[in-house]
């Protein structure tokens, strides 16, 4: 199970380089860039792109876990965590990367949604957490 469990950190390690990488070369950060921008009528569907991601990512994880058999073994249940896992993930740095292309005045917050993905780093505690509470 152990090694089950590496595959899964080396995935989600590799997501959040590439999107860290991304952002520092496409996001060209700066201090400057590091603000809260301002927020008016026309803007506010790139404030709602984070709040969206964090929800879809939260449900559609979720909804993969309650398809899970409670019956089955911790290791019979990890490959649907993983599948879970990726796409909750996935939705995360989609997210991320549309903020950083549509409008890096808002790269503040894509740098909130990859804060996020890393604290969603696998340890045997969280998936044993993840898996009983189904």
């Amino acid at each position: 199970m152990t090694e089950k469990i590496r595959a899964l950190q080396i995935i989600h390690f590799g997501i959040c380089a590439g999107t860290i990488i991304a952002y520092f070369i496409i996001g060209d950060l700066s201090l400057e860039k590091l603000h809260f921008p301002i927020i008016d009528s026309a803007s506010i569907i790139y404030l709602a792109i984070p709040v969206l991601a964090f929800v879809l990512s939260s449900i559609l994880f979720k909804a993969q876990l309650k398809q899970i058999d409670p019956k089955l073994k911790l290791e019979n249940k990890l490959p649907i965590y993983q599948t879970a896992s990726i796409m909750r993930w996935a939705v995360l740095e989609g997210a991320a990367f549309i903020i950083l292309f549509l409008n890096p005045d808002f790269i503040i917050f894509g740098i909130f949604l990859i804060v996020y993905l890393l604290f969603l780093r696998p340890t045997e505690e969280r998936i044993t957490n993840d898996l009983s509470d189904n």
